[in-house]
């Protein structure tokens, strides 16, 4: 067992693919799906149970994954405590609202826990704010949506903006239209039989997936929310369809059953300008990249 057979452990978990597992650690799934049979073999257990291409942990796998992410914290610290200098100053970092739901209260706890001193600035925003501010040096880095390669070219400003900076995918969200319990399954927006769109503000990036494919073959007027929780409360009212990654879906255990139709998965960006970074910058970068594979249940306890 070494440190990044459960690094991909971790990742499987929280993905549950190997497709989008692979993608989120830099390796190819053939090479992912290989670590995890090791992993197995090694533990003398399954770890995950295989329903086509969706990997669900066993009650091993459960019990296991509060090991792994022990493991990879303590690894981390191990690696930090043996720097002889510690970063310091402030570090201004932008997030959508669903990243810093789901994703980073893991990362952000184990920042503050090896490194107090440093002043962590969170800035909520949409993703293409979010971009800007980093160009404009109001942000040190920022955690953004990335829009699909359609859509980037028909948003060439928006494109040039994130190739002047340093970007990598930390994430890979499944987005979801969220539908009224009582509604049929739908294969397009054609088939919808609600009478708006709720989602953030024009600047997000779900929201523009979400419009972009319902005006493919719909007419649907958009009203905007200020949260996931006002989002998910329009749609229980029977005639509005939201947008929202599974992973806030998942952590918000709402009391009332939606249906969902899945859009496709959407990147999670950690952008920041070249050659511009203050000392902390590289102490929250390792730490996101260990925690990353944290499942969200975990978060959501």
């Amino acid at each position: 067992m070494d440190l990044s057979s459960i690094e991909i452990f971790l990742a499987v978990a929280s993905d549950r693919s190997v497709t989008k597992a692979a993608k989120a650690v830099g390796r190819v799934p053939s090479n992912v799906t290989t670590r995890i049979q090791q992993l197995e073999e090694d533990l003398g257990t399954y770890l995950f149970s295989r329903d086509g291409k969706k990997m669900t942990l066993t009650r091993e796998g459960e019990t296991f994954l509060v090991y792994a992410n022990r493991l990879v914290a303590l690894a981390l610290e191990a690696r930090q405590a043996v720097r002889p200098l510690a970063p310091s100053g402030t570090l201004r970092v932008g997030t959508m609202e669903s990243t810093a739901a789901s994703r980073l209260p893991a990362a952000l706890t184990q920042f503050n826990q090896m490194w107090p001193d440093v002043s962590l600035h969170l800035t909520m925003g949409a993703s293409r704010d979010l971009a800007r501010d980093v160009l404009a040096d109001a942000l040190d880095c920022a955690l953004i949506a990335r829009p699909p390669k359609t859509m980037r070219e028909e948003d060439l400003d928006f494109d040039a903006e994130l190739k002047a900076l340093e970007m990598e995918t930390v994430f890979v969200e499944e987005l979801l239209i969220v539908l009224p319990s009582g509604h049929p399954a739908i294969k397009s927006a054609a088939d919808l039989r609600v009478g708006s769109l709720a989602a953030l503000e024009p600047g997000c990036t779900y929201r523009r997936i979400a419009e972009n494919w319902a005006r493919k073959s719909s007419d649907l007027p958009t009203s905007e929310l200020g949260s996931y929780h006002a989002i998910l409360a329009s749609v229980a009212t029977g005639n509005t369809a939201g947008v929202m990654p599974r992973s806030v879906l998942d952590l918000m255990h709402w009391p009332t059953a939606v249906q969902t139709h899945q859009l496709g998965p959407v990147e999670t960006l950690l952008v920041y300008r070249k050659d511009d970074c203050p000392s902390a910058f590289n102490a929250f970068h390792e730490v996101l990249g260990a925690t990353k594979g944290r499942d969200v249940r975990l978060v959501a306890n």
